[in-house]
């Protein structure tokens, strides 16, 4: 049965701990705000806009490659927010635009080409990539142009540390897997699982997300029986679904792209699938593996698997007005992340005066905290147009961007597999990072 939970329910001290963030974005930045806001007063002091007054949106988003099921909501989400924008009057009375890229994946390595064509085009703001993996080998490249890059997806915790820890052009609507690391680890706990094995990615992703969930087990008292990585290019798998098969786990933690549909049949083959030992998915293969799905499995062979999907749950409402853009959708995962970085875009624009990414990325985390409450791109630019402060609350929930331009608070999803390998929400976790 789906509930809500409004706080999160972690046993051990240590681990709660980890998830509150110091100090961020509270009276430092009500103060910069209130000086942003002081030295607007005069138009003698207000810079003169740097853009050329069209608000241009790039898609850099998975059409192609091991996160291709992600795209189509990614997709409809940015598509979504471009059409409400349009429909309240656009950005500084004009229409914005969007123009589409793929983004592929690390294997592909198509983002960079992809990216330039979006730059020249004129993006202001640069929607994607859905992997952090990617996302690392255009992030410099973008926000050394000018333009923001606004990901609805990027989870790695890389985002927030070292040359990206100062506020940059950067910024996402996705928690990072500090939150999801601490969620999952608490779910295994609750379900009395001792001596887990993790089974990942070696890449950004997979490294960091395996690193937060074996923190947080043996926080809570739990043991990692076994933690073992597999290229980002690998074929076999043979050797790592070994020493899974052999380190006598409870349950097995598998990390993991589109590649699950090759190693789950291996994990069945060694006597640890599914049906043998309890499994979890994360954000990366947590999708539709029904017979109507891209890529199937056999009917009953995640019957009880769980997984875990950063976001607050998708209002049906929601559904339904994502349907009208793309009546294929199947999955809505980030859907709602995607939106709300181009409605959050499409404010700090009105707020800025200025379509131009660098005028946009100093007014991102201010029209998401500390003013007036709004939930809409209508509502929101008309209290901008009145001379008021905003704190837009969006789709995927309060956003509520920091500093380093990740949100400080958010909720993740727990799923659980029927008997036709879909997937339905059973609970949701908030928690502040």
């Amino acid at each position: 049965m789906k509930r809500m939970t409004n706080t999160m329910r972690l046993a051990a001290v240590a681990t709660a701990s980890a998830l509150v963030l110091s100090a961020c974005g509270s009276d430092d930045g009500d103060k910069k705000k209130d000086d942003d806001k002081a030295g607007s007063d005069t138009s003698s002091s207000a810079p003169a806009p740097t853009g050329d007054g069209k608000l241009v949106f790039g898609s850099l988003l998975p059409a192609t490659g091991s996160l291709a099921f992600l795209g189509p909501p990614e997709f409809a989400g940015v598509d979504l927010a471009v059409k409400d924008i349009n429909e309240a009057g656009g950005v500084l009375g004009e229409d914005v635009t969007n123009v589409k890229g793929d983004s592929g994946d690390t294997d592909s390595g198509i983002a960079p080409a992809e990216t330039d064509q979006l730059l020249d085009a004129g993006s202001d703001v640069i929607i994607g990539a859905a992997s952090s993996g990617v996302s690392l080998t255009v992030i410099d490249k973008i926000m050394s142009s000018g333009s923001v890059m606004f990901s609805p997806a990027n989870t790695s915790t890389a985002f927030d540390e070292g040359d990206y820890a100062d506020p940059d052009n950067y910024f996402r609507t996705a928690p990072s897997d500090i939150l999801q690391g601490a969620v999952l680890a608490n779910l295994l706990v609750q379900d009395g699982r001792k001596n887990v094995a993790i089974m990942a990615r070696q890449d950004a992703y997979g490294e960091t997300l395996a690193e937060q969930v074996k923190a947080n087990l043996e926080a809570q008292g739990s043991e990692v029986a076994v933690t073992v990585y597999y290229g980002e290019k690998a074929q076999s798998f043979d050797s790592q679904v070994a020493e899974v098969a052999g380190a006598g786990a409870d349950a097995v933690v598998l990390i993991a792209f589109e590649e699950t549909t090759s190693i789950i049949p291996q994990l069945i083959q060694a006597g640890v699938g599914p049906q043998d030992i309890p499994t979890y998915f994360v954000d990366g293969n947590t999708a539709s593996y029904a017979q109507d799905a891209s890529a199937p499995l056999p009917p009953g062979t995640l019957e009880g698997t769980k997984g875990t999907i950063p976001g607050a749950e998708t209002a049906d409402d929601f559904k339904a007005r994502l349907l009208e853009v793309d009546p294929d959708l199947k999955d809505y995962a980030y859907s709602a992340e995607s939106y709300d970085a181009v409605i959050v875009s499409a404010l700090a624009a009105v707020e800025a005066g200025d379509d131009s990414g660098d005028a946009i990325a100093q007014h991102i985390v201010d029209v998401t905290g500390g003013g007036t409450k709004c939930t809409s791109f209508a509502d929101c630019s008309a209290l901008l147009a009145d001379g008021e402060d905003i704190d837009y609350d969006g789709v995927s929930g309060p956003i509520e961007l920091g500093d380093t331009g990740s949100p400080t608070a958010a909720s993740i999803g727990i799923y659980e597999y029927d008997k036709d390998n879909n997937i339905t929400p059973v609970d949701y976790i908030a928690g502040q990072i």
